[in-house]
């Protein structure tokens, strides 16, 4: 019992602590409670409340992750989304890779409930997505296929090809992977490259995708997975054109429309139709600095499941607030 709690009698607190048991041990309905007790399912109600609000009763949560339920519900609210994780403040500070560790954990839980062996599988390339990959333990045998192309610049063990061989390596389903650059030089190259046998037989994987996992990229410095790629002209022109968010190397300005730049045309990967037809598209975005892109894919309507931290979420619903998502 509560120090704090309103007083009691003994008859009466056994009589309300009986009925909560009912209801939240038990999961009798309000009626059945009442037929029990001779008593209206009103009452039942009356009592039920009254037991939360003196202390008599108390609900806790115990999930199997470090997550904030307030934060992750407002924020799924806010955004219609199917589903929204958010990290709880403890989890939620470290550095930028301890955090990344936490939402890939997370995406790889998810992944391993949901996932059947009738998915198609998709997979866009980010740090967190790679992470997440490492993560995995369990995974029905489903097709792998890589959403978008191998970013220059990195390691082989963090490349795109290697997170698609890894995950398909859990599930023991087909891998398509992407062997060849995300950005290039132009489209004529792009139109080549997209008709070579192995590329061709991944895009033609792109109408089959039922799941799909992405990072949430901002239009900045070290936030984008092709921001580095570009030349500083090219980053300027796709700003002064609204760019705010991305996702699989495609731009969303601030109201969530999708930006037809040059860049869309020499990059290997799916396409923003292709991407909003997939059933659940699970994103992963985090820290303060993207919240503007996260905010901007989000009202796209081509994500239904987040998965971030506090930093972000905090400012993503004042985001909502200023401009609710209609």
């Amino acid at each position: 019992m509560s120090n704090g709690r309103k007083h009691q009698g003994l008859a009466e607190a056994v009589q309300a602590a009986s009925i909560a048991h009912r209801f939240y041990v038990r999961g009798q309905s309000k009626l059945e409670i009442a037929d029990a007790f001779a008593m209206s399912r009103f009452k039942v109600a009356r009592i039920l409340d009254a037991a939360r609000e003196s202390g008599l009763v108390r609900v806790e949560f115990d999930l199997p992750a470090p997550i904030d339920l307030r934060l992750s519900d407002e924020v799924r609210s806010a955004y219609r989304l199917d589903r929204a994780i958010v990290l709880d403040r403890a989890a939620s500070q470290g550095d930028r890779p301890e955090v990344r560790r936490r939402i890939g954990s997370i995406a790889a839980q998810l992944l391993s409930e949901i996932v059947t062996k009738d998915d198609v599988l998709g997979v866009a390339w980010a740090r967190s997505v790679n992470v997440m990959a490492e993560a995995i333990r369990k995974l029905p045998g489903c097709p792998i296929v890589q959403l978008c192309g191998v970013q220059a610049g990195m390691d082989m063990h963090d490349r795109s090809v290697e997170t698609v061989r890894r995950v398909a390596a859990v599930s023991g389903g087909d891998a398509y992977p992407i062997f060849g650059p995300l950005v290039l030089p132009d489209r004529r190259t792009t139109e080549t490259l997209r008709r070579q046998p192995g590329i061709a037989e991944t895009f033609g994987q792109f109408r089959n995708l039922t799941k799909a996992v992405v990072s949430i990229g901002a239009w900045r410095d070290g936030e984008s997975t092709v921001y580095d790629s570009l030349q500083p002209a090219e980053r300027d022109a796709i700003r002064k054109r609204g760019a705010k968010g991305e996702i699989a190397a495609r731009l969303f300005d601030a109201n969530g429309t999708a930006l037809s730049t040059g860049l869309a045309h020499h990059v290997l990967a799916v396409s923003t139709e292709e991407l909003a037809k997939v059933p659940e598209v699970i994103a992963l975005g985090y820290t303060a600095p993207k919240a503007e892109g996260i905010d901007a894919v989000l009202r796209s309507g081509t994500v239904s499941t987040l998965i971030t931290d506090t930093k972000a979420a905090e400012p993503l619903l004042q985001l909502a607030a200023a401009r609710p998502v209609t």
